[in-house]
């Protein structure tokens, strides 16, 4: 993990290059895919889900909630990934929610820069380094 400093302007940057974001969404699906059978099933995408920590609201701490809270939460979350209902996300449906994630993450920022706690491989992480080699060039 590292502190990052990190804008609106830098995600909706990420998400419009289209080679970027795509190359990102790319190596994250094929990671996500352990069977390789091209789709995303609840369970290939479950440990992904739980690092979106919708719980954490201390700081880091979490708190426990309910167990059953947590899996109607995380299968509610599948569920918006899952376009077309078909119990698999394929491709196309974790891009386009992913986009959709990240620009509504930009919207809620406003334009201010936040400085944050980010993991490594994160789309977040991915958009503050791509920002910075722009900055660097």
């Amino acid at each position: 993990m590292s502190v990052e400093l990190l804008d609106a302007a830098t995600i909706v940057s990420f998400v419009e290059d289209e080679e970027a974001f795509n190359v990102s969404i790319l190596d994250r699906f094929a990671h996500l895919d352990t069977d390789h059978d091209g789709v995303l099933s609840y369970a290939e995408m479950e440990e992904e889900l739980r690092s979106l920590r919708v719980f954490e609201t201390h700081f880091g701490i979490d708190e426990k909630p309910d167990p059953d809270e947590l899996v109607d939460v995380y299968k509610s979350l599948f569920v918006q990934f899952d376009h077309d209902s078909n119990g698999a996300v394929d491709l196309e449906e974790f891009k386009a929610e992913t986009k959709q994630m990240m620009l509504a993450m930009a919207n809620g920022m406003g334009f201010l820069p936040l400085q944050m706690v980010l993991e490594e491989d994160s789309f977040l992480k991915k958009a503050v380094e791509k920002e910075a080699t722009k900055v660097g060039a």
